[in-house]
């Protein structure tokens, strides 16, 4: 690894983190500077994902006072998140950078998309919504909870997007949904981390890097939170998804 390399990814982990405490989106920065500190495609999104887990798990665990009274409510929707985030990280590593490689422009349009979209999407959840203590559990919505966590073992980006509005069009309020998707994203990342560590694709040099950077970032966010216009954010992560997404497809079918 060059010294460019190692200042890119602490720059980017930093950028990861702050853009994360601040308005979400950190993906966007972390994944494209491992792929471009030369690592293979798998590889990259696994060590991302394993950069992500401790938040997942921290986000989790702050939510437990809202998640404590569903109780046995819960055991599906584990099952669900546990089942897909393995499924999802073992098609990730029998596609194999090839077809990896291959989907990320996609991916990284669908999460565009989906973090574009995101402020509309929960408006527009919210005027439909009821409330329910219990919602009750279908195929259907289990199905797409399952849906969302091989996405999620897969890739991640935009994931919790998902999760957010599978929740709320099942009428769990926004505070009730935002802590379930914490939980079930604490368990997809669980187990992919754990598939991918078996596997042998986590980078573990690039990794303490990220972390380190993406620690600070968080830090550093938090800290401005108050101060930056959120729009502002938005917009700047936005471009940032656009320009990697429209580069990755030039540099995948054109270049």
């Amino acid at each position: 690894m060059t010294l460019f390399d190692l200042l890119l990814l602490a720059l980017a982990g930093f950028a990861a983190g702050g853009m994360n405490a601040l308005a979400g989106g950190g993906t966007f920065f972390s994944f494209p500077a491992l792929l471009a500190a030369g690592l293979p495609p798998v590889t990259a999104n696994a060590t991302n994902a394993v950069a992500l887990w401790p938040a997942s798990l921290a986000g989790a665990w702050a939510a437990r006072a809202s998640l404590r009274p569903l109780g046995r409510y819960l055991i599906p929707l584990l099952l669900a998140g546990l089942a897909g985030g393995l499924l999802g990280g073992l098609l990730l590593l029998a596609g194999g950078d090839d077809v990896f490689r291959v989907l990320i422009p996609w991916l990284l349009l669908a999460a565009t998309a989906l973090f574009a979209a995101s402020p509309w999407l929960g408006r527009a959840l919210a005027a439909r919504r009821k409330a329910a203590e219990h919602p009750p559990h279908t195929p259907l919505s289990l199905g797409a909870h399952i849906g969302v966590s091989i996405y999620g073992g897969y890739f991640g980006a935009g994931m919790g997007i998902l999760q957010l509005a599978a929740f709320s069009i099942e009428g769990h309020p926004l505070a009730r949904a935002n802590a379930l998707k914490n939980l079930i994203s604490a368990v997809i990342y669980s187990i992919a981390t754990l598939t991918f560590v078996i596997a042998g694709r986590v980078s573990w040099y690039e990794l303490a890097i990220l972390l380190t950077g993406a620690t600070l970032g968080g830090y550093a966010g938090g800290a401005l939170g108050e101060k930056l216009p959120p729009a502002l954010l938005r917009s700047f992560v936005i471009l940032v998804g656009s320009t990697m997404t429209l580069y990755y497809f030039w540099s995948t079918y054109l270049g």
